[in-house]
Order: C-alpha cells, then sequence, then structure tokens
C-alpha cells in the first residue's frame, strides 16, 4: 500500500464537486491531454514543466495519509453539517489509485462521504476496484465519438465508455460530468449523441459545466501553448438550447 501521494491542491469549501461543503484533493498526473484543460500542471505531458517552474502551486508535493487525513479533518463540522465530505480529482486520480484507494479506505473509517471525479482511463481492473470505496462518481464524459475524443485528448474513448457502464451497471451513484467546449462538443448534434449515449446507459443526471479561461495564466507561467487562446467563454445563457436536448432525453441536467 502506498502511503504518500503526489497532489497539488487541497481545496476547502468546494461546493460543486459533491453534496454539501467538501474539500477536494486534486492528484498530480493526467494520461489525457485535453486542450482546454484548466489543470495543464497535472498533465503528464506539462509535469516537467510544472516541477521545473519553481511554484509549489503547480508542481504540487508529497502528502502522506496522516498528512492529508489531518488536513481533511480540519473541516469536519462542515462537512457533517452540510452533508458534505470529500472528493478526490485531479489531473486523473486513478494514475494514483493505490495511495487513492488507501486515502479512501482511511477516510471510510472515519465516516467521511467520499466522491471521485475522474475520466475513467484506467484499466477495467484498476477502475472495477477503486470504485467499491466510493459513494458517488462524478465522471467526466468528454465526446460520444472515438474519433473526435482522440483528436481533442490524446486517447480514445472505449476503456472510459466501458468503465462507465460498468459503473452503472453495479449501482453506483453516477453523474456526467460535460465540459462544453467550443469546436469541439459545444455542437447540437455532439449533445444529441452524447444524450442518447447517457440514456443507454442508464445514467440518469448530467452536469454542463462551461468552458472558461481560468486556466490560460498556467499555459503561460509553463511556458506551454494554449490551443484555446482567444476563445470566448460560453455561459449558461449561451447554452439553454444545448442543455434542452438532454432535459427532452429525460436526463436531470443543470450548469456547474
Amino acid at each position: 500500500m502506498k502511503t504518500a501521494g503526489h497532489i497539488f491542491n487541497i481545496q476547502k469549501f468546494s461546493i460543486n464537486d459533491g453534496p454539501g461543503i467538501r474539500s477536494t484533493v486534486f492528484f498530480c498526473g493526467c494520461p489525457l491531454s485535453c486542450r482546454w484543460c484548466s489543470n495543464p500542471e497535472s498533465q503528464n505531458r506539462c509535469r516537467q514543466a510544472a516541477l521545473a517552474s519553481g511554484d509549489p502551486k503547480l508542481a504540487g508535493k508529497e502528502w502522506t495519509l496522516e498528512e492529508i487525513l489531518a488536513e481533511l479533518e480540519k473541516d469536519r463540522c462542515f462537512y457533517e453539517e452540510s452533508g458534505g465530505g470529500i472528493t478526490l480529482s485531479g489531473g486523473e486520480v486513478l494514475l494514483q489509485h493505490e495511495f487513492a484507494s488507501a486515502l479512501l479506505a482511511e477516510a471510510q473509517k472515519r465516516s467521511l462521504h467520499c466522491a471521485a471525479e475522474t475520466t475513467g482511463y484506467a484499466s477495467h481492473e484498476v477502475f472495477a476496484d477503486f470504485i467499491t470505496r466510493i459513494d458517488l462518481l462524478l465522471f467526466d464524459m468528454k465526446h460520444w465519438d472515438r474519433e473526435k475524443h482522440r483528436e481533442h485528448t490524446g486517447v480514445y474513448n472505449d476503456i472510459i465508455l466501458e468503465n462507465m457502464r460498468y459503473a452503472v451497471s453495479q449501482g453506483i451513484p453516477t453523474i456526467a460530468r460535460i465540459p462544453v467546449i467550443p469546436k469541439f462538443n459545444a455542437g447540437l448534434d455532439a449533445a444529441r449523441g452524447m444524450a442518447g449515449l447517457l440514456c443507454g446507459m442508464g445514467i440518469r443526471e448530467v452536469h454542463l459545466l462551461p468552458f472558461h479561461q481560468f486556466g490560460e495564466q498556467k499555459y503561460e507561467q509553463l511556458g506551454i501553448p494554449y490551443a484555446m487562446k482567444g476563445i470566448p467563454q460560453l455561459h449558461p445563457e449561451n447554452l439553454e438550447t444545448y442543455r434542452r436536448i438532454f432535459l427532452d432525453a429525460g436526463l436531470d441536467c443543470s450548469f456547474r
């Protein structure tokens, strides 16, 4: 069992990563290379630049289980009063699945509600073991089309969709989270394809995450070209027709 993990942020008072008030633990490392990623320092392709930056907010640091648990326990009163808990995110938490699983096991012993946000890009064996330790799965969905998925994220979505179906089949409470990105999946045809796929899997709730430019400065710090530079942000009022497609398909769909 790994007793230390590489973490780049622990965000307190998070209200968008599961029910109630939560602490979100962001794990370093991600095998995807999404062009719009607001945490480029977490991507595998950018890790050396992040480490060389000298900025601890970009490079992250090693945390032991005891250190993270002590930090999470500081806000127990907020979790209990609001029905909140902890959420593991990234990057991609499954890249450090041994440490993440150990952390979840300890959190469960302390009766903390445990959620995880993931791309689902991991072997089926790793994924199937990991989800036995969580109370809520926030599953990122980028696109239904495997070729478009690979073009914009660097990987095919075959194993991702397989793992999503498996989580639902095992009765794991699962919410699909869709980053709505211009020139990628913001078109209505993409929405129809994803809505149909999610309904077929048995997923009932969707969160739409409109494209923003919050991570642009990080690319400048890392000296890495930013493919989304100058592209206007999206807002909920721009996406009501898009959202309506999911609602009409019978999905509970909201913005985050």
